[in-house]
């Protein structure tokens, strides 16, 4: 489950394509906020259908543990059974046994439902064959998670079999549209087979949501007569037929500035599902062919080296240290050296803090970070600024499509979130190996070496008011800053109207880097 997307902001995806599988990256006004990866030859996917074996029940979890031919078993709580489990079973059962035609469920007799609070003793039981779901990936040690109330998504309908409910998206906010819409479902669903009508529906003809409506029962139809050819344990469905169908649905839903992939096959599967859904965009979605790497091309692979790492910087000087457990998460800010200036240290904690949220909303979207998120704030004395640092959390929060919770700042400082994920966290190495000792040890990416020389810089030359400042560096990027006739050195001097010497010192290793003021004297950050 998601929630809309609350604030319009420019959105671009960038499609790099590889034998390996696809990385989409999502840019808002030109910042990376999401980071995607799919894996081709995967055993599995969100929304394969399986006909499992119940391994056991455990009565402390009120859940099941499921054999789908994983490594692990899979996880399948009593919340998750759906309230027509039995209907399911019964199926399942009589299309194993041939018993009856039930690709047509207008003559199916639908079982009692099973109560809230039940327990899952009284449903299922050790060997039991199921047909369940795949809705989470398996995350570190943890196994698949499982629901067995099956549900078909399509481009405007999801269909939900043993059900007589049409809900509505409740996104589509018009009175006489929503009683369109349910009229419409009404009179064309087959018996016991439910529709929740999806927000790309709104407006659409009556003929794209009959045909939409049409394929998702072909989908239940091919289900149920492939059970009787399915061995326990083995995959019955998939409807991940298309490289990018996984990201397609959850992120093409809405409008978008642009899409660019560098793969023919992808730009064509795009085309067609956009030119579905809303053909105004296709015009938007284009195939790179440049010699550069499309993700160094759109300085995608610049930002992932910034955003990754266990410390992360912001423009003002502050900085994020973001540590992982078995447990949770933990966020630690830091104010950094910047920010020591004349303001009084609530204002400065308040501004620090408020600048803080918004990087780490964007930092759990990226990260897809899940479940505890504890947020050790810098302290505030004033309730005005700790309701002002959660509204601006709250605030910052509001495009993330992943169900989430946020509590206020507790009297220690800190703030807890909790986070759905349904897909493992997204961890790439920001580290490179030192060109100097060989790979015994790593520092930061070199591609970032000059964006914090110039930073300090102008923190220095601006903040601190320095009239003369040298640098010393690696010869290497002494070539590189005096290069050309116009020079990143003369640009410095354009913009600070100060001169900078640029010394070189072939004992540095190559990010290494230090300041001196004009009594040669080192200036310490």
């Amino acid at each position: 489950m998601y929630i809309e997307n609350a604030k319009d902001l420019d959105k671009d995806f960038i499609v790099n394509a590889s034998p390996n599988g696809l990385e989409i990256a999502l840019l808002e006004d030109n910042l990376l906020v999401e980071l995607h990866q799919e894996k081709v030859n995967n055993n599995f996917a969100i929304g394969d259908i399986f006909l499992g074996r119940v391994k056991k029940t455990v009565a402390g979890l009120n859940a099941a543990f499921v054999d789908i031919g994983f490594g692990k078993d899979a996880f399948l709580h009593y919340t998750d059974l759906g309230p027509q489990v039995r209907s399911l079973k019964k199926c399942v059962l009589n299309a194993i046994n041939e018993n009856d035609n039930l690709t047509n469920l207008d003559n199916f007799e639908l079982e009692p439902d099973i109560v809230k609070t039940g327990k899952i003793s009284d449903v299922i039981n050790k060997r039991d064959l199921l047909l369940v779901q795949v809705f989470k990936e398996p995350i570190a040690s943890k196994g698949p998670r499982l629901r067995s109330e099956i549900s078909l998504p399509g481009k405007f309908v999801v269909l939900t079999p043993f059900s007589n409910v049409v809900a509505i998206s409740r996104k589509i906010k018009q009175g006489e549209e929503r009683d369109r819409l349910t009229e419409l479902f009404e009179s064309i669903r087959p018996k016991n087979l439910g529709v929740i009508v999806r927000t790309a529906a709104e407006g659409k003809k009556v003929a794209e949501l009959h045909d939409d409506l049409n394929e998702q029962i072909e989908k239940w139809e091919r289900i149920v007569q492939q059970i009787k050819n399915t061995k326990a344990t083995e995959k019955v469905f998939s409807d991940n037929n298309g490289q990018t169908s996984n990201f397609l649905k959850d992120l093409l839903s809405g409008t978008f500035n642009s899409v660019v992939t560098n793969d023919k096959g992808v730009l064509n599967e795009v085309q067609n599902y956009v030119q579905q859904i809303n053909p105004e965009l296709v015009q938007n979605i284009t195939l790179y062919n440049g010699r550069t790497p499309i993700f160094d091309h759109f300085k995608v692979t610049k930002q992932v080296k910034l955003a990754f790492g266990k410390t992360v910087g912001m423009s003002s000087g502050a900085y994020l240290i973001v540590e992982h457990t078995e447990a949770m998460h933990v966020i630690d800010v830091n104010s950094g050296f910047k920010m020591y200036t004349n303001a009084d240290q609530q204002t400065t904690a308040l501004t620090v803090n408020l600048e803080s949220a918004n990087e780490i909303a964007r930092q759990m979207r990226l990260r897809d970070l899940g479940g505890i998120i504890i947020i050790d704030f810098i302290d505030l004395k004033d309730p005005e600024n700790k309701k002002m640092l959660f509204r601006r959390m709250k605030e910052a929060m509001q495009n993330d499509r992943a169900q989430h919770t946020i509590l206020p700042l507790s009297k220690f400082g800190t703030m807890q979130i909790t986070r759905q994920r349904t897909r493992p966290e997204v961890q790439v190495s920001t580290a490179e190996v030192c060109p100097t000792c060989k790979g015994t040890g790593k520092v930061k990416a070199t591609i970032l070496i000059v964006d914090e020389i110039a930073s300090n810089l102008s923190y220095m030359l601006n903040e601190l008011d320095y009239q003369q400042l040298k640098i010393v560096v690696h010869p290497f990027v002494e070539a590189y800053l005096k290069k050309n006739i116009i020079s990143i050195q003369w640009k410095w001097f354009w913009q600070h109207k100060k001169w900078v010497s640029i010394a070189a010192n072939s004992n540095y290793h190559l990010t290494e880097y230090h300041f001196y003021d004009g009594k040669n004297e080192e200036i310490k950050l």
